[in-house]
């Protein structure tokens, strides 16, 4: 049984400052810590965060059981995971008042600007009190990027089969203050819009399980599965909300997926894959520009994208954010996100492309919206997925996803509206996707009378997609605006056009024509 004491004649105390990386296993910080001496494992709850807009008690639940996790894990080690409900200089002020002089050892956390403003607080105050601050990167995030000297693929590639961090045999710990302990975890941190009864379970074991059920079968048809949302839903890992608040670390998962590839019996599970590590790689690229560009959160990439005309349109925020748009693969979409806290990579695109083109809504108040719902928020993905589909990067893709072409081609019998949708339970096949155009007579038969019972779209999606194409390109031309750096896609007909023309060398990469993070 490793030792467990107050404070050891051994050393000076390692605290290890958890984060967004409540786990054991492939730990740094806490493998770094345990090897230098008797160490102290902290977690604050900082309400304040939790009211920032794009929170939600829906991730809290799902953090809450991951850190139960995390302390049962630690308990197995011979210590506990130790308790602040405080603001983190607060808590940092309570264990050197306790302590003394101590080392703080973290992860570096690649998040919003909240975080980034607490953390700079952080490095303050241990300038300030004399403690070392050890950050250790993870996700394959550079900081400052100028340190890479190399490509990000490169880089990503050398740190994702590097070998995996482990603690000694022997580690010494502190105890935590009496009463200190998972029990002062609040049952909830704010009230959410929607209760959220499908949420995926947080902690180890769910990871595990989820991670063993992909590599077991579950994804053998991951490329076919993960654009609709009903097949999504069984065929894509599942993982992100465990990545997001990391309690399996994303290397674990891409050298066990690795491992499992090169063990692949068969070449379609092979290639099936080969495209899930290529999008671990995606998401921490996605990741790094966050790390690179901050202010994205609230600022558009490129300033000048703001002048296109998005005014606050209240009546059609609230149809977009309740499922009452009238299109009835965009309020399906919504309203299993509302019940479900997770949603395929394309359907989230769509709803942001409906809101922020179609719609013509402002981006910032879409991000926060569907920031909250999402159990697996994770800003380096969000914000970067923001810019691109709502146009603020000035990406030369331009991408409008069509309801109606979305209904038809991931939904084609109407399943999954009727599921969601239940107003359109008794429309038939040849109305479903486009209720709306039916006549008079049909409506009433079917149970549409008028608005109440479901809604009429606000506006003409082609009429308004062929305005925004317009503007877009006016706007790009008149003030020749450039992408920001990171989102300088080629068009995918370019890509293809150039292809042709050279031939395809045996083994090129093919440039992804959009990031398909989940």
């Amino acid at each position: 049984m490793p030792a467990v004491s107050e404070i050891s004649p051994a050393g000076p105390p390692e605290v290890v400052w958890f984060k967004r990386d409540l786990r054991v296993e492939d730990h740094t910080a806490l493998a770094h810590a345990t090897a230098a001496g008797p160490v102290l494992c902290v977690y604050a709850v900082e309400l304040d965060y939790w009211r920032q807009p794009g929170t939600s008690d829906r991730q809290w639940q799902f953090v809450h059981e991951c850190l139960l996790s995390l302390d049962a894990q630690l308990k197995s080690l011979g210590t506990a995971l130790e308790i602040h409900v405080v603001p983190v200089i607060q808590m940092l002020d309570a264990l050197h008042l306790r302590l003394g002089p101590f080392t703080l050892h973290s992860h570096q956390e690649t998040g919003g600007l909240w975080t980034y403003a607490r953390d700079r607080a952080v490095a303050a105050w241990c300038r300030d009190h004399g403690v070392r601050w050890h950050e250790y990167p993870q996700n394959g995030v550079v900081r400052p990027v100028s340190r890479r000297g190399r490509r990000f693929k490169e880089h990503w590639d050398a740190w994702a089969t590097a070998p995996l961090a482990h603690l000694p045999t022997q580690p010494l710990w502190l105890g935590p203050a009496s009463g200190r302990t998972v029990s002062l975890l609040p049952t909830a941190v704010k009230a959410d819009p929607f209760p959220c009864a499908g949420r995926q379970r947080g902690g180890l074991q769910p990871a595990r399980d989820l991670l063993d059920s992909f590599l077991a079968g579950r994804g053998q048809d991951y490329g076919a599965h993960m654009s609709a949302p009903a097949t999504a839903e069984q065929g894509c890992s599942r993982l992100s909300p465990h990545i997001a608040h990391g309690s399996l670390s994303l290397r674990q998962i891409a050298q066990t997926a690795l491992q499992a590839r090169e063990a692949a019996p068969r070449a379609h599970w092979h290639r099936q894959l080969g495209s899930y590590v290529t999008r671990l790689w995606w998401h921490c690229y996605a990741l790094q520009v966050l790390e690179n560009q901050p202010a994205m959160e609230r600022q558009a990439l490129v300033p000048e994208m703001e002048q296109l005309s998005r005014p606050m349109d209240r009546a059609r925020f609230d149809a977009w954010r309740l499922g009452r748009t009238g299109w009835p693969m965009v309020d399906a979409c919504m309203r299993f996100l509302h019940h479900q806290g997770w949603l395929n990579f394309r359907m989230r695109a769509m709803l942001v492309t409906v809101a922020t083109h179609t719609l013509s809504l402002p981006w910032r108040p879409v991000a926060d919206w569907l920031a909250q719902l999402f159990v697996d928020f994770e800003p380096g993905i969000h914000y970067t997925q923001m810019q691109m589909h709502s146009c603020m990067a000035a990406s030369p893709v331009l991408r409008l996803y069509n309801p109606v072409t979305q209904a038809r081609e991931l939904d084609p019998n109407g399943k999954f509206v009727r599921r969601w949708v239940p107003e359109l339970r008794a429309v038939p096949d040849d109305w479903i996707v486009m209720p709306w155009a039916m006549p008079a007579t049909a409506r009433h038969r079917w149970g549409l009378m008028g608005s109440d019972d479901y809604p009429a779209p606000r506006v003409d999606f082609e009429q308004v997609h062929r305005s925004v194409k317009a503007e877009i390109a006016a706007l790009r031309s008149s003030l020749d605006l450039q992408p920001a750096p990171g989102f300088n896609e080629r068009p995918r007909q370019t890509a293809r056009a150039q292809r042709t023309a050279r031939g395809l060398q045996q083994g090129e990469a093919k440039l992804p024509a959009q990031l398909s993070l989940f």
